[in-house]
């Protein structure tokens, strides 16, 4: 994206520049750009799957599976779309996106806005793919059986994703983190192994968690993804805390956080997640992530692979081609 573009974005309130950038991104798909048609190779392979780079694109920013092809144009070794819902869902009441400028931060409450996994899935099967396609689901927030919920998407997922992600970590559906409750937990991921295979196939399942767990509650989701059979965890989610440094006005909405000021505790979890796996299972790290250096640095901690969003809304996209080339994979 052109930097005069990028400053015109910004120039419209968050939702409406975040439509605005859906748009662009699904003409590049088309059409190409600048940016466009370079997937850099350095590929890392994890959960059956090979990724060409390990700099992938978190879920949140194409929430309905519309620009694929523009997104992996950018040079994403892998992009995960959703979340995801196995009915359409408006989300909750706007304002709800709210862009801190000065903390290069974003906080939301979207609510899992969405059109529905089934219409999702239709533009999934018509798209070009340059990398690994991640499909994240949840529950619906009126939903009498999440449970059987995410067993329902993961089913329709499976058929087209490289691998599913549950989100049971979004602090903008109530309750939803209590799935983060090992029991419950247990009984979710059972489902959730039932519902992943496709013919012959087993879909590669991760999970989700909120940065806001401490030790003791990392290291029992931790094992009970272990004995459900998750394939990566995916360290982490948007946050409820809010540092004392935040200057933006915008600062006590709520929602979730994410961007720079994730980035110490978006460190600190990873750290303690990597001791609890002890090298059992794979890590996605995600927060706060906005330069080669900072990649470089989640990479050394043991994660094998990481997410970028809110950095690319105040970078612009070209920031995934100097992470990748800046961590020496061209």
């Amino acid at each position: 994206m052109p930097l005069p573009l990028h400053r015109a974005l910004f120039a419209l309130d968050p939702e409406t520049a975040h439509s605005g950038g859906i748009t662009l991104l699904k003409s590049w798909g088309v059409v190409g750009g600048p940016l466009g048609g370079i997937v850099h190779r350095h590929p890392v392979e994890i959960a059956g799957l090979t990724f060409p780079n390990p700099v992938g694109l978190a879920a949140g920013l194409d929430k309905d599976a519309q620009a694929i092809d523009g997104l992996f144009a950018l040079g994403f070794g892998a992009v995960e779309v959703g979340t995801l819902t196995l009915r359409p869902q408006p989300g909750n009441s706007r304002p709800r996106l709210f862009r801190l400028s000065e903390d290069a931060a974003i906080i939301n409450r979207m609510g899992f806005n969405n059109g529905g996994i089934d219409a999702a899935l239709a533009r999934v099967r018509r798209a070009k793919r340059a990398g690994v396609l991640g499909i994240n689901v949840g529950a619906n927030k009126d939903s009498t059986d999440r449970i059987a919920d995410y067993a329902g998407s993961v089913t329709k997922a499976a058929e087209l994703a490289d691998y599913v992600t549950i989100n049971i970590s979004s602090p903008n559906t109530p309750g939803l983190r209590d799935l983060q409750d090992p029991a419950a937990l247990a009984e979710l991921l059972a489902a959730c192994n039932a519902a992943r295979h496709v013919e012959h196939r087993r879909c590669p399942l991760f999970l989700k968690i909120a940065p806001d767990l401490d030790r003791s509650e990392i290291a029992a989701i931790v094992r009970t993804a272990i004995d459900g059979k998750v394939d990566a965890l995916i360290v982490n989610n948007t946050t409820i805390s809010r540092p004392a440094t935040l200057r933006s006005r915008h600062a006590a909405q709520t929602g979730g956080l994410s961007g720079a000021p994730l980035r110490d505790l978006a460190r600190t979890k990873l750290a303690e997640a990597h001791a609890e796996t002890g090298g059992q299972l794979p890590l996605i790290s995600v927060g706060g992530i906005d330069s080669p250096q900072e990649a470089q640095r989640r990479l050394d901690a043991g994660a094998s692979l990481i997410q970028l969003y809110s950095a690319l809304v105040f970078q612009g996209p070209g920031l995934v081609r100097r992470i990748v080339q800046g961590l020496g994979f061209q």
